[in-house]
């Protein structure tokens, strides 16, 4: 299995220590049979000393099971730890549009559901292998016992094992259906609660969601599952009575053919018994291998960045003047909206407005001139310099951003990662009129349940708060009351500018676009500036209406 090729590759001498163990186990089992076999079966005169080293072996082989087991077991949570910390570095390092084409279902479904798969994999590793290892040294030991009866139990097990692997093969083919229908139900449940408002006023839709889409869904998962579950225990059901079928036939041979005596035979039987609960065990435990390999080969499909061991430390910010789009040509996958080509020059410490209809590309030229989507062509300039691929990470350091689906977390940060200024933020707090509605423990936010208005001025907080030369404001004040906007616009806006910064804002406000040093129109994904009668007929009406406020 890969998987364990993986786990070899970085936990190599654990792992060898571990299987060292396991071997030891083994011998210790046979060895314990062994014993039996020449003091208590064989031999008739068994000392006072029998019991007592009896008892040391029984003692013996607990510990190093249990120590061998236990071993495995931590050596497979170290590997899980280490693979959701790769796995979650990787997402934090791939590009926003890769993130966005494979969607926050699938990404959650493998931070669970398959991360859960292999953890659990790692629980029963530990009986897969010594049922194995066990399996090994005991045909051994019966071949030095007697080699015609080790021949056909052993064809006796072949055909019992090949039986079994065939049905187990049957729940890998299962789950593995059951791995892409978990995706599907992650979706489901995503839009059950993100439109919970929505299916609560709309009964019917609420009705189509769960019959035609959940339900489908639930019973393809329902019908693999049973599936799943009856061949496995088929698989388990078939070793065990084989199993007890080989017991028989080594008594067969035995006395009805004279191939061994009976105290072979009662030794043949019992280190048949002994093997019959790992060699279960072992059966027991590979769909939940196979499980576990179905998920780790789902976390190799989603094509995200290499993983990075540390953060690379950023450069140090450059004094910038200006900053260029270039050709910029961007486009959602063959055949998408596409935006472009944009020629776009920003200076610093001017105040941007961007205007447009709906679907105009807006939101997308505020990725692209973030560095958060990749142009499909085209550059970008800081002081007539190209930055190239390599330097994104550092040209995005420029920005700070208030985007329309708002995320909100709860640290105020500066620009090197540390609390932010104190005075700062309490400076802050009041003018975005929000003293009395944070409540804040030393740089922590402990409220988060705001409405959507006061989110958005916690979001500008935790902008201003990182000091960086650029804030995108993506249709910021859509959220706030008439009061406030004006406050926005009037007030907040002259303060950021005062401070140096460049400030873009996407902004549907015509009222207030007489505020803006520039006014930049999207329109079907062409980029242009309104200047002279074209900027006039953008702000007329707030022309009208600025005598009344």
């Amino acid at each position: 299995m890969e998987l364990l090729r993986v786990v070899y590759r970085q936990y190599r001498w654990p792992f060898v220590l571990v299987i060292g163990l396991s071997l030891l186990s083994a011998a210790l089992g046979i060895g314990l049979i062994a014993f039996i076999n020449r003091e208590l079966i064989v031999s008739l005169n068994a000392g006072t000393w029998l019991l007592p080293s009896f008892l040391g072996l029984l003692l013996l082989l607990m510990a190093v099971t249990l120590a061998s087991q236990l071993a495995l077991t931590l050596l497979g949570h170290h590997f899980v730890y280490r693979l959701r910390g790769e796995f979650i570095r990787r997402i934090l390092d791939t590009q926003i549009e890769r993130i966005e084409q494979i969607g926050s279902a699938q990404l959650l479904a493998a931070l669970t559901s398959d991360v859960r798969s292999i953890t659990l994999a790692f629980v029963r590793l530990p009986e897969l292998i010594q049922g194995v290892i066990l399996t090994l040294g005991s045909a051994a030991y019966l071949a030095w016992l007697s080699p015609k009866m080790l021949l056909i139990t052993t064809l006796w097990l072949t055909i019992t094992i090949v039986g079994g692997w065939l049905l187990v093969s049957r729940v890998y083919r299962h789950l593995a259906k059951l791995r892409e229908l978990e995706d599907a139900l992650y979706a489901d449940y995503q839009t059950i609660i993100e439109g919970r408002k929505e299916l609560a006023l709309n009964r019917q839709r609420a009705q189509q969601i769960y019959e035609t889409v959940y339900q489908e869904d639930a019973r393809a998962y329902r019908h693999h599952i049973v599936r799943a579950d009856t061949f496995h225990l088929s698989a388990v059901n078939w070793s065990n009575i084989m199993m007890l079928g080989a017991i028989g036939l080594v008594f067969f041979m035995a006395n009805g053919l004279g191939w061994a005596n009976t105290a072979v035979a009662a030794t043949y039987s019992l280190t048949l018994l002994f093997l019959r609960t790992p060699l279960l065990s072992a059966v027991g435990a590979l769909p939940t291998l196979l499980s576990a390999q179905v998920a780790f080969n789902k976390l190799h499909t989603f094509r995200l960045a290499a993983y990075q061991e540390s953060f690379a430390q950023p450069a140090a910010a450059r004094a910038w003047q200006t900053l260029e789009l270039r050709d910029v040509v961007f486009h959602y996958g063959d055949g998408g909206f596409a935006v472009g080509p944009i020629d776009m020059t920003l200076k610093r410490g001017e105040l941007v407005f961007l205007i447009g209809g709906n679907g105009s590309g807006k939101s997308t030229l505020a990725m692209l001139l973030t560095g958060l989507y990749q142009p499909v062509s085209g550059q970008i300039l800081l002081d007539g310099v190209p930055v190239a691929a390599t330097e994104m990470a550092d040209y995005r350091r420029l920005f700070s951003a208030v985007f329309t689906d708002v995320h909100l977390f709860d640290r105020l940060i500066d620009a090197s990662g540390e609390p932010a200024d104190p005075a700062q933020v309490q400076l802050w707090l009041e003018r975005l009129h929000m003293q009395d509605k944070l409540k804040l423990e030393g740089n922590r936010v402990l409220n988060l349940k705001l409405s959507k208005g006061q989110s958005k001025r916690l979001a500008m907080l935790l902008a201003t708060a990182e000091q960086r030369d650029i804030l995108l404001l993506d249709e910021w004040a859509a959220d706030q009351d008439p009061h406030f906007r004006r406050i926005f616009y009037r007030e907040l806006l002259p303060w950021l500018k005062e401070m140096g910064k460049t400030v873009v804002a996407i902004s549907h406000d015509d009222h207030y676009f007489l505020h803006a040093d520039r006014l930049l129109e999207m329109r079907e994904g062409k980029l242009s500036e309104l200047i002279g009668e074209a900027r006039d007929q953008a702000t007329l009406d707030a022309v009208k209406r600025t005598g009344t406020d």
